[in-house]
């Protein structure tokens, strides 16, 4: 079996979807598939189906859908297959799961390539090689076609953010390479999606300036300052001004590649 979540919610078996259309069936497949080898609980499963108010029926309901779950994959799995399909979508006391190994699904492998990018040290070009496959195994947003109740939204919320983090990461990896042209495009998009991001503003600012772009680096922080003061009521943040100031002064610490240890461009002025 091969799921994907990390875009249009996927799952596969024998070349064949087993994913419902009917909107609950495919909550609990993606909130199973989010925990492979681990037993979800019923009252997480109702509560990401219902909410707080759930309907009389709602175990007998549950059931209903996993049953419905277990005929798709037993179809996929075929006449011939050993183990049947309650095997693979077991039931255990108190809950169910799916027993599939972990590397089965897409969000294993993406989290194993961005520990693999963080444990690189100081080798930028393994990093960003790394970081780099890990977004590729993105197709959009996680979950885009699932109707995701409180406990998916959390776990959407938390793949979106490490998504933002891992794409941060790759970008200062590519930073110290010397790539700042070929970042400044992708950053720009960034910035506009993610308008009070620091972290990227920061980003851009450097990008800019090594291209030779300096109005442009300054421009940046400048919009990002008055936007902040207007919606927020707050200046940058210390180390972003001390970034700004530099480039006014044209800080030859700028202009440096590779530093002496591996930092995030956002913590290039940290105090």
């Amino acid at each position: 079996m091969k799921i994907q979540v990390l875009g249009p919610l996927s799952a596969a078996v024998n070349g064949m979807s087993i994913v419902p259309t009917a909107g609950k069936p495919r909550q609990i497949l993606a909130l199973l598939a989010l925990y492979p080898g681990r037993v979800v609980p019923v009252p997480t499963l109702m509560e990401e189906i219902w909410g707080t108010e759930l309907p009389q029926s709602a175990l007998t309901t549950l059931q209903t859908y996993i049953l419905q779950l277990r005929r798709r994959l037993g179809t996929a799995m075929g006449p011939g297959a050993p183990g049947a399909a309650k095997d693979v979508l077991a039931t255990r006391h108190g809950g169910y799961l799916l027993q599939i190994p972990s590397e089965a699904v897409d969000v294993r492998e993406y989290e194993r390539l961005v520990t693999q990018g963080q444990q690189a040290c100081d080798e930028d070009e393994q990093a960003a090689a790394a970081y780099r496959a890990a977004l590729d195994l993105w197709q959009g947003p996680a979950l885009v076609d699932v109707r995701v109740g409180p406990i998916l939204s959390i776990e959407v919320m938390r793949l979106e953010e490490s998504r933002l983090v891992t794409r941060e990461r790759r970008i200062d990896a590519d930073l110290r390479l010397g790539r700042h042209v070929e970042v400044i495009a992708e950053l720009t998009d960034l910035i506009a999606r993610h308008p009070q991001h620091e972290g990227l503003h920061s980003q851009a600012m450097v990008a800019l300036y090594r291209s030779g772009r300096q109005a442009a680096a300054l421009g940046v922080y400048h919009r990002l300052r008055s936007r902040l003061i207007e919606e927020l009521g707050v200046e940058p943040a210390p180390q972003l001004q001390r970034l700004h100031h530099a480039m006014l002064a044209v800080d030859p610490k700028l202009d440096i590649l590779r530093g002496p240890r591996r930092s995030s461009t956002f913590d290039l002025y940290a105090a």
